[in-house]
């Protein structure tokens, strides 16, 4: 009897055994599925295109016109005519001098030249007595000689009065103090009753011009030497634009495009920069003077350029652009590229593609030099799984 019981007992162990490796023989099997092919890349091929290549400088902006405010004579302020921060025209009054001393000065000079003018009268007449006395012998010539020659001194201190007069009117006027030019005005630097003397260094207030601006940016002297080779060389062309786009501080885009002027001949020795000058309408007054921006210029078009994407462009451990290419029997191959710069988000490639090439952009972990891939336009859907193969478990 307990042998019996014994021998059922491995008979059931052993079928269990036997059921557990058949099961997982089927799954084994059933995971493994059939083959799978070559691993998918998406590609891109090089085409030679037209780019016209733009540079980005940093600048500041300033006004077209700026006039400082400052007194021509010296005296009391008697009364500011104007609203700071307002729109001002040429010539309007902004400042009144006490003008008392200067109406005083005027009347004076009005007083010497009146004077001059009533002694010219005497003079004149008793020089034209004389004149016809001499020649009757009626008077000496000396005595003659005399009398012109003292019309003549009178005729000087009469134009010499006049003179002192428009002087003194002059500076009487300059007790208004009035606008050089139109355009904004600031905050002004004086109150009323302050004293002020005749061109002192401190502005009374300051004027600009908004409705046009400058925008001044500078770029490298060697940035202009190589544009130069560049076109020199016939590596790019001259483009005729002149216009040039503009970027605020924020990074949103001036809607107005401007037009570049001229460049400084002279190269900044503390810097080692050109300035370069554009000037770009303001009509609503957006751009204000001293904003930081970048402007956008144009260098020139290359006529055949080779752009590749940024996201198909690795380095090396010498720090080298490479990029992975799909080559002969659809294998991998590395290739070591020239950069030269962005344009978008493209890189510009000067040696190293040439077109035809076909560069991965996706799959590159599965892209190893050497293996066999296959190449499928990069953006495209990928291919359907084969039937019969299991569904990818992602961990």
């Amino acid at each position: 009897m307990q042998f019996t019981l014994r021998s059922t007992l491995f008979t059931s162990i052993g079928i269990l055994s036997v059921s557990f490796l058949l099961s997982g023989c089927g799954k084994k099997q059933a995971a493994s599925g059939p083959p799978q092919g070559p691993p998918e890349v998406g590609v891109v091929t090089i085409q030679q295109q037209r780019v016209t290549l733009t540079t980005e400088l940093a600048g500041r902006t300033s006004p077209q016109q700026i006039a400082e405010v400052r007194p021509q004579v010296g005296g009391i302020i008697q009364k500011r005519l104007f609203t700071e921060g307002s729109d001002v025209k040429a010539g309007q009054v902004l400042y009144k001098i006490d003008p008392a001393s200067y109406q005083a000065a005027y009347a004076s000079a009005k007083a010497a030249e009146a004077r001059a003018v009533a002694n010219l009268f005497s003079v004149r007449l008793k020089a034209g007595r004389y004149q016809d006395l001499v020649k009757i012998n009626a008077v000496s010539q000396q005595d003659n000689d005399d009398a012109q020659a003292s019309l003549k001194q009178a005729e000087a201190d009469v134009a010499s009065t006049r003179a002192a007069v428009q002087t003194a009117g002059i500076n009487l006027a300059y007790t208004k103090v009035t606008a050089p030019i139109a355009g904004r005005i600031g905050r002004s630097n004086v109150t009323d009753g302050a004293l002020v003397t005749a061109s002192q260094p401190a502005a009374l207030a300051t004027i600009q011009q908004l409705g046009t601006m400058y925008v001044d940016v500078t770029q490298s002297s060697s940035d202009m030497i190589k544009l130069k080779q560049n076109l020199a060389n016939g590596i790019l062309k001259k483009s005729d634009s002149t216009l040039v786009k503009l970027l605020l501080e924020d990074g949103s885009a001036y809607p107005l495009t401007g037009t570049l002027k001229f460049s400084e001949v002279t190269v900044d020795q503390s810097t080692g920069s050109v300035t370069l000058r554009a000037v770009f309408p303001n009509p609503k007054q957006a751009l204000l003077p001293g904003m930081f921006v970048r402007a956008v210029l144009v260098e020139g078009v290359n006529e055949a350029a080779i752009l590749v994407p940024q996201r198909g462009v690795t380095r090396n451990p010498k720090g080298e652009a490479l990029v992975m290419t799909v080559g002969a029997g659809e294998k991998v191959e590395p290739r070591p590229i020239k950069v030269v710069r962005t344009v978008g988000d493209n890189w510009l490639v000067s040696d190293g593609l040439k077109t035809g090439d076909r560069v991965i952009l996706e799959g590159i972990q599965k892209a190893r030099p050497g293996t066999q891939v296959k190449a499928v336009p990069f953006g495209s859907a990928p291919a359907a799984a084969p039937a019969g193969a299991a569904p990818t478990v992602k961990k």
